[in-house]
């Protein structure tokens, strides 16, 4: 695969997302495997930091989450969630979706460029985030 953009942002995972992130991104197969690759990269690339650290602003998961659609300009809520937990009528995307994987770990005025199933290349900025009880 390659990454339209070298240069990604630094992202920060919560230890307690990790695991399952992990098996998510492993097991992914199909019409998920683009997106499962992203999500492992992006994995391993982040800095990991205990679930008492996390900062204001961080998307996690259940985090809910506006950003920019910079290609559109549209500003959307949703909240990052496991896919089973998905629901796109309720504003619940799974993180084995592209929005999803590039959504995690980011922080509040972080852009990053990301493709879409299609192979179109798109762009978001985090514009807040928070914990969801």
């Amino acid at each position: 695969m390659s990454y339209l953009h070298p240069e990604l942002p630094p992202i920060t995972l919560v230890r307690g997302d990790i695991e399952k992130l992990i098996r998510l991104a492993d097991a992914a197969e199909g019409r998920f495997a683009q997106t499962g690759e992203f999500l492992a990269h992006e994995i391993d690339r982040a800095e990991v930091i205990e679930d008492f650290e996390r900062r204001p602003g961080l998307v996690a998961m259940g985090s809910r989450v506006t950003f920019r659609d910079n290609t559109t300009g549209q500003t959307r809520t949703v909240t990052l969630v496991y896919p089973e937990d998905a629901d796109v009528a309720q504003n619940r995307i799974s993180v084995l979706t592209p929005i999803g994987a590039a959504l995690i770990g980011l922080s509040a005025g972080q852009s990053i460029e990301w493709q879409t199933l299609e192979g179109e290349s798109r762009s978001l900025t985090v514009l807040a985030a928070e914990a969801v009880a």
